[in-house]
């Protein structure tokens, strides 16, 4: 019964689930409508406030474009291949392989989702050498991984929140990370995940004739194929040299040994792509490597640039207009401090189809929930993270950070989105429980 559920899915999404590109579009007709008929606002404010919110995440595009980029480089480094390809030898059996890469993706995204997204993309491809699995599922597995990236290190609320200086510190003051990412409630559902996650893809898998494979030449990176030439030029001596790779890249490391210990600075997107790239440039030992590796990288990133300043045209739209608010207000207005967290994390999740961003979410929706966990009384740091937990979720169905993997995968949104889509429901059912009643 579960298999069959999963193949209508899988056939519903590939037939209906458009190219993330029309789906945007999509998107912000429907964002237009709701403040046109919602909000009583003209065609013409609804296209200024488009229009002049389209080019509002330019400096948050790039930062993201740097996160697919950095995060690529460095899971392509020889060491973390190798790591890759020894643990892409453990399993044996098709079963074992989605098991496993779920739980590379989760532990990678929990850790940071930037890096977890490519790490769990090339992770896939290095099984799907191995074994002979269903493609699709393999690559949903990969990605259904990027549930706990909100309630794991680089969560952008939890650390916006717990940042001295923060926005809304005034109305709510600094909330530690031991109140949010560490507690009792957060870590409760990340451990589910990593139990229900992986368990939930295996029953997916699909009988033999259902079966989706793919030829394992088709799996050969281009980078890898390149074979250094004997240019003996000044030029290509320097692209290949070690000493400028390592000076360059240990001054980058001494820089963070200061931010992270002598400073005891905290984590932010411009920290962690400087992270990811100075030790991506040590670990790929030269300036040839690195780039060869950033020629691939940058294939990827064609969705974030083309689609992301219509997120910033919808997210104007929401904000100008108070759908967003109004969307949120109504969520609310009829809960408690018991259940708000419930109602904050659903309207997080519905506002995150329009504004898949967990800090722009933030600053859509935090108003909203502040004044009402004051006004109920409610538990702050668990309201806070269910926005984070809600923008997760909804992830599943919004394809926009599937992009990354499918990119580096090779496949379509519609063909893993039909097995997330499933996994929506049953994720939805624990994090709800565990926000309302632990």
């Amino acid at each position: 019964m579960f298999k069959s559920i999963t193949n209508f899915s899988v056939r519903l999404v590939e037939r209906y689930l458009p190219d993330p590109y029309i789906f945007v579009i999509i998107l912000t007709l429907i964002a237009g409508g709701a403040a046109l008929i919602g909000e009583q606002k003209t065609p013409m404010e609804i296209i200024n406030m488009w229009g002049d919110g389209f080019w509002g995440l330019l400096s948050f595009t790039m930062q993201m474009l740097l996160v697919l980029v950095a995060g690529y480089m460095l899971a392509s480094t020889p060491a973390v291949r190798k790591i890759l390809s020894t643990l892409a030898s453990v399993p044996k059996t098709p079963g074992a392989a989605i098991i496993m890469v779920t739980v590379v993706a989760l532990a990678a995204d929990w850790i940071n989702w930037g890096f977890g997204l490519v790490v769990s993309a090339l992770f896939a491809k290095e099984l799907a050498r191995k074994i002979r699995v269903d493609y699709r599922l393999l690559v949903a597995s990969a990605y259904s991984g990027f549930i706990v990236w909100h309630g794991g290190l680089a969560g952008s609320i939890p650390l916006t929140i717990a940042t001295k200086g923060h926005f809304h510190e005034g109305q709510m003051g600094i909330i530690s990370t031991s109140d949010t990412i560490f507690s009792t409630f957060n870590m409760l559902i990340v451990v589910g995940m990593f139990i229900i996650v992986p368990l939930v893809n295996r029953m997916m898998m699909p009988d033999e004739k259902n079966s989706v494979y793919i030829d394992p030449s088709l799996l050969e990176d281009s980078s890898a194929n390149k074979v250094a030439d004997n240019d003996t030029r000044p030029a290509a001596r320097l692209e290949n040299s070690r000493i400028l790779a390592m000076l360059i890249g240990f001054s980058g490391l001494t820089y963070l040994f200061n931010y992270y210990i002598i400073r005891g600075e905290g984590l932010n997107l411009n920290v962690i792509n400087f992270t990811f790239l100075m030790l991506a440039i040590v670990l790929h030992g030269n300036s040839r490597n690195l780039l060869n590796a950033l020629e691939e990288a940058i294939k990827g990133g064609a969705g974030i640039v083309i689609q992301f300043p219509f997120y910033a045209g919808i997210m104007a739209i929401m904000v100008q207009s108070g759908l967003a608010a109004s969307l949120s207000d109504w969520l609310v207005s009829f809960a408690s401090a018991t259940t708000l967290p419930f109602w904050t994390f659903l309207s997080a999740g519905i506002v995150n189809v329009f504004v898949p961003s967990g800090g722009g979410q933030w600053a859509v929706q935090s108003p909203v929930v502040i004044a009402a966990a004051q006004s109920l009384d409610a538990d702050l740091a668990r309201v806070a993270m269910a926005v984070a937990w809600g923008d997760a979720w909804t992830n599943l169905l919004q394809p926009f950070w599937a992009l990354p993997v499918l990119a580096i995968a090779g496949l379509k949104a519609k063909d893993i989105m039909g097995f997330c889509l499933i996994q929506l429901f049953v994720t939805g059912v624990l994090i709800s429980v565990v926000l309302t009643f632990f």
